[in-house]
């Protein structure tokens, strides 16, 4: 049955307004014009996803005590914890895209993209829509973007150097289109034995990379648009595999997702130690309750974690 629709009739409020809704329903707020200025450059709207933790009834009514340091050291803590997944993100991004990069070129020549053989094709999938968008990211001459999107000197290089053919190979390529499309190359990719050698390095299978790249390129998009990662139920969950399945929960909250980033980075840029900068985060804001998340209260105890190696 469907629900019975009505006109929107919230009024717009100042930000004055906005201010005395809090405070009238129980959030303590010790300086007044601090809370307007976040309300100013932050927004009430993004503000009241960090409320909602702090709330005792759907009447919105805060928990007692609740400060609005409280509530805004809730949303630093979301922003920084974007910050450090973005880090990871792109260093896998880069990793992945170069073992595609050189796997194919190795077997099938710098070129390898424009032969659309190498590609399962389907609803999500089009080899010629794939060409499309390679000639706008490299501002192809021919391309509704054309010379404005091209500003790689490296791509000015190849488009007045050569004419054929007529796409830069693969490496120069890689470095402007966004991991969304890797990973929908990467699955598409038709030769099962090439895309199991792409993943050699990371010891997983190719099934498993599909998944994994497919979750983190959602994760990616979530921190691009400054969603919110804590205590979010991810809609889009990382395959478990065999190896590594006692280490996954079975929520979809960002504990999941973080193991898929610790594992890839161990074999990327171990040195950069990606998951004790994760624990300093948490230790940095000691109130947030890592829970939410789906994080056991021991984790940096497991070995798989190595936080105190």
């Amino acid at each position: 049955m469907s629900q019975i629709k009505e006109p929107f009739t919230k009024p717009s409020l100042t930000l004055d307004e906005q201010a005395d809704l809090l405070a009238s329903r129980g959030l303590y707020i010790p300086d007044r014009n601090r809370l307007l200025h976040y309300l100013k450059f932050i927004g009430y709207y993004r503000l009241s996803g960090y409320c909602l933790f702090y709330q005792a009834d759907d009447l919105h009514h805060f928990k007692t005590g609740t400060t609005f340091q409280d509530v805004l050291d809730l949303y630093i803590f979301d922003r920084e914890l974007r910050l450090l997944v973005m880090d990871a993100i792109e260093r896998i991004e880069v990793a992945v895209r170069s073992c595609i990069s050189n796997t194919m070129s190795r077997h099938h020549g710098p070129h390898w993209f424009i032969n659309e053989s190498h590609f399962i094709q389907d609803d999500r999938f089009r080899h010629v829509e794939l060409i499309a968008k390679i000639k706008r990211e490299t501002g192809h001459p021919n391309s509704p973007t054309g010379n404005a999107k091209r500003r790689e000197i490296f791509l000015e290089h190849y488009y007045s150097k050569y004419n054929e053919p007529e796409l830069p190979p693969c490496w120069m390529v890689a470095e402007v289109m966004p991991i969304g499309t890797w990973s929908l190359v990467f699955s598409h990719l038709k030769d099962s034995a090439m895309k199991q050698e792409i993943c050699e390095p990371f010891e997983i299978h190719y099934k498993v990379m599909t998944s994994w790249l497919h979750s983190v390129n959602y994760m990616r998009n979530l921190c691009a648009h400054h969603l919110r990662i804590w205590n979010r139920s991810f809609s889009i969950t990382p395959m478990k595999m065999k190896k590594y399945k006692k280490y996954f929960s079975s929520s979809m909250s960002f504990y999941d997702q973080a193991v898929v980033l610790h594992i890839l980075m161990s074999v990327i840029a171990d040195g950069s130690r990606w998951q004790k900068r994760l624990a300093d985060l948490f230790d940095k804001h000691a109130s947030v309750p890592i829970q939410a998340m789906g994080f056991p209260a021991d984790w940096r105890d497991d070995q798989f974690w190595r936080i105190n190696r």
